[in-house]
């Protein structure tokens, strides 16, 4: 009988703690700006009470570190270009396979074009616009022709071409001209 009168209180205690908890949420949304927990920086929230969900960053959203004017924004990390006009208006955006090589974060402009090319990986490609150089190694994006648009894996070829879809390719081909600027960020 005790080992279930103990079960007991202990399930009642968690349910109670469970509520204070939901509790001191509500609570918490309702206060008025400059109270609570962000008024107490450096606090430890209470014993019991719940963290309030965390706001996810939009993938899609123009990173604020991307520069102004028109340009191409290329992130490292999220794999991903936006196509942004002079008046800060993102035309397009869309996900890229990264090339073997990265760039370094920083400002570039397009420096050569081709309609169609050989890649330094085999694959027939398209619409490539080309803007870094890193030890020898020539940076741009391309499209595949008629194929995967990821690069094949050669471990012993360092290659420079971050693919994209052949409508990507297309988009990116009428908006990047020579001396378009391409700003790289993490």
């Amino acid at each position: 009988m005790a080992a279930s009168s103990s079960g007991i209180v202990a399930g009642l205690t968690a349910a109670a703690l469970a509520t204070v908890g939901y509790l001191a949420h509500q609570a918490a949304q309702t206060l008025p700006a400059g109270m609570g927990r962000a008024a107490q920086t450096g606090a430890a929230p209470a014993a019991g009470t719940s963290k309030a969900p965390q706001v996810k960053r939009d993938v899609t959203a123009l990173p604020p570190e991307s520069g102004k004017g028109a340009r191409v924004v290329y992130s490292l990390r999220g794999d991903r270009v936006w196509l942004v006009a002079g008046d800060e208006a993102v035309s397009r955006t869309f996900k890229v396979e990264p090339s073997a090589v990265d760039p370094a974060p920083g400002s570039y402009s397009v420096t050569s074009r081709s309609n169609a090319v050989t890649g330094s990986d085999g694959v027939p490609v398209e619409h490539v616009v080309r803007f870094a150089d890193v030890d020898g190694v020539v940076i741009g994006f391309s499209a595949a022709v008629g194929g995967p648009s990821a690069p094949a894996p050669y471990p012993k070829v360092r290659t420079g071409g971050i693919r994209e879809s052949r409508a990507d390719g297309a988009a990116m081909w009428t908006f990047a001209t020579i001396g378009r600027k391409v700003v790289v960020v993490r």
